[in-house]
């Protein structure tokens, strides 16, 4: 049956090239698995391993999922799949590690994950491989509930897709930090609605793509609500020919009053042949708001160099520390030591496991703020966000 997909003619899919799925969805896996996986060496905690998509080893329940979703890949994932459920003041017993594996052809799966009040619970999830991973996951906060999501996508070559649709409850909290930083093409598609007073929410992530590659992340985070706080930061990182594309939205309700949003999108180009495309939106139908939105694409700062330079740090070591410096802002939200340490590690591979980063924020790119616009000409010239 072939694969009904959207077009780049279609606004949201615009910088996406979905041009090689058809060839993987008829492809065969060769269960071919890597004798070893990227699990983090933590004390204690749960591993689940998937390999194109199907259980290979963990306790995990499958049951029938009712998730409804119109996302064109996301429904492809079915209405069977993997559930997490802690109850009432529940907690994970240590880190929820679960491994995607695939072998070359397309893997379909389904997720749940539900947290009922003052539960709380961190999760991490891997992808490696070949092919076309494709996920679905449904999140369900209650009043209180705290849950952390985080992503490495690591495949060699294919194609990765993430659809996440997340409601959260009062006083409930989400952050989700997303890694792209191997071989294959990612999509995410994101929606998180707060539905309770003073819930929060953060996403965001670092994409870093070279060769040909193509990072897409598409999130809206929807204030129903008042007093509801959300936060995106997402940094992407170019070479060569490949390109980066970050859609970011915010949407506040009539009547959500004091909602405080803030996002930020920052892009650095590693080459002129590289494409980076940021767009902010806010969408604000309350009047007492705090809302605030920047995106800023552009080359390293030379000012930035010029004064490693003079300290006697090599340019191109220079330009790899400011490199990594940059991408660290968007890592830092990871909350548990060894994840963060893992995720930083990721990076290193992907810029070719120089020295680790020696310091945090402060100087990276100077590039010219540009809202609700993409830029593929970069201009070492700072100015501040935006607000609405």
């Amino acid at each position: 049956m072939p694969l009904d997909l959207p077009s780049n003619r279609t606004e949201g899919w615009r910088w996406s090239d979905l041009s090689a799925l058809p060839a993987l969805a008829e492809a065969a896996p060769s269960g071919k698995v890597p004798d070893a996986l990227p699990w983090i060496d933590c004390d204690k905690g749960v591993r689940l391993l998937f390999v194109d998509g199907a259980l290979r080893s963990g306790d995990v329940e499958f049951a029938p999922l009712n998730i409804e979703t119109r996302h064109p890949l996301g429904g492809l994932a079915g209405k069977s799949g993997w559930s997490l459920r802690l109850g009432r003041d529940q907690a994970a017993p240590g880190l929820v590690q679960i491994v995607h594996v695939s072998t070359g052809a397309a893997d379909h799966l389904a997720a749940e994950m539900v947290l009922d009040a003052d539960a709380q619970c961190s999760v991490v999830e891997t992808f490696v491989g070949q092919g076309w991973a494709n996920r679905l996951t449904a999140i369900r906060l209650g009043k209180s509930a705290r849950l952390m999501l985080s992503r490495r996508l690591l495949g060699e070559s294919g194609f990765v897709s993430l659809t996440d649709q997340a409601e959260l409850g009062a006083g409930a909290s989400l952050t989700t930090t997303m890694l792209a930083a191997g071989g294959a093409d990612t999509r995410l598609d994101g929606e998180i609605l707060l539905t309770g007073e003073e819930a929060y929410a953060e996403a965001g992530g670092a994409l870093l793509a070279r060769g040909r590659q193509r990072h897409d992340a598409n999130l809206v985070i929807r204030h129903a609500v008042p007093n509801g706080v959300s936060r995106q930061v997402w940094r992407s990182v170019a070479d060569d020919r490949s390109a980066c594309s970050v859609a970011a939205r915010v949407e506040v309700a009539r009547g959500a009053q004091k909602t405080d949003a803030e996002q930020s999108l920052k892009g650095l180009l590693l080459a002129r042949s590289a494409v980076i495309n940021a767009k902010p939106e806010l969408e604000i139908f309350a009047d007492d708001v705090k809302c605030a939105h920047g995106a800023t694409v552009g080359e390293l700062d030379r000012g930035a160099l010029f004064y490693l330079e003079s300290r006697g740090v090599e340019p191109a070591e220079a330009k790899s520390l400011l490199t990594r410096a940059f991408v660290a802002d968007a890592l830092d939200r990871i909350g548990e030591e060894e994840v963060r340490a893992t995720f930083y590690a990721d990076a290193e591979e992907w810029f070719g496991g120089a020295k680790p980063l020696p310091f945090r924020g402060g100087v990276g790119v100077g590039p010219v703020t540009q809202h609700g616009v993409s830029s593929t000409s970069p201009t070492p010239v700072s100015s501040p966000e935006g607000e609405g």
